[in-house]
């Protein structure tokens, strides 16, 4: 009996260890102690695929409107542990200021998306809303987004690695140990890149560079 409950503490360690490990994203359920982390990662979001799905059918602040022809847009800027990642840390108002929902649409592709962010991970910067909207408007500017997604004037397919490397070609200090590209359904869904604490320069990751998609190429539908 004494060795069943040992197996079952060792599956239990096994099974907490991988969920941290994964943990470029799922990490750690909940709570945390604001400003306490160990570096960013600004998630810049491919439109088009956000909009072809089900984002579609929750976008009340017209991010898929016709015409728009986003591309990549800010998802957010999350705090991020070694292992794992805080949110929904609890210091800071959950509610949203006129001067905030400012700052966050200088840079957030919707309303309903800056809140959710701010609740979820901005709380968990230690800073106050105007300034982490500042933050994620500071890491935006400095990312340039290589050549072929600015503008495409039709969809094209390339391997996740590609992409990251584009990336990094097109970003002084940029590496793609500094960074991920996710995808849903074999389309290019997200690329994820890491910052140091500061936000003076971008920052080693290796979980998170783990995370990505592998594989194939994968969609990049064109920006409507």
């Amino acid at each position: 009996m004494l060795r069943n409950a040992a197996v079952a503490i060792l599956l239990l360690a096994a099974t907490v260890a991988q969920a941290q490990d994964f943990g470029g994203f799922r990490g750690r359920g909940g709570g945390g102690t604001p400003g306490s982390f160990d570096f960013y990662v600004l998630a810049l979001s491919w439109s088009p695929s956000y909009c072809s799905g089900k984002g579609a059918e929750r976008d009340a602040d017209g991010q898929c409107s016709p015409g728009r022809g986003l591309g990549f847009v800010v998802h957010g800027l999350w705090p991020q542990y070694s292992r794992g990642f805080p949110s929904n840390c609890g210091a800071f108002p959950r509610a949203l200021t006129g001067d905030a929902m400012s700052a966050a649409g200088e840079i957030m592709p919707s309303a309903g998306l800056a809140r959710h962010e701010w609740k979820t991970h901005g709380t968990c910067s230690g800073l106050d809303p105007v300034a982490y909207f500042k933050a994620v408007k500071t890491t935006r500017q400095a990312v340039t987004i290589p050549e072929p997604y600015r503008k495409p004037s039709s969809s094209q397919r390339a391997a996740p690695l590609e992409i990251a490397r584009q990336f990094a070609e097109a970003n002084r200090g940029l590496r793609t140990d500094m960074m991920t590209v996710t995808c849903k359904r074999g389309q290019l869904e997200e690329v994820r890149i890491c910052f140091d604490k500061e936000l003076k320069g971008f920052a080693s990751c290796p979980t998170v560079a783990r995370q990505g998609c592998r594989g194939g190429d994968v969609e990049i539908d064109v920006a409507r």
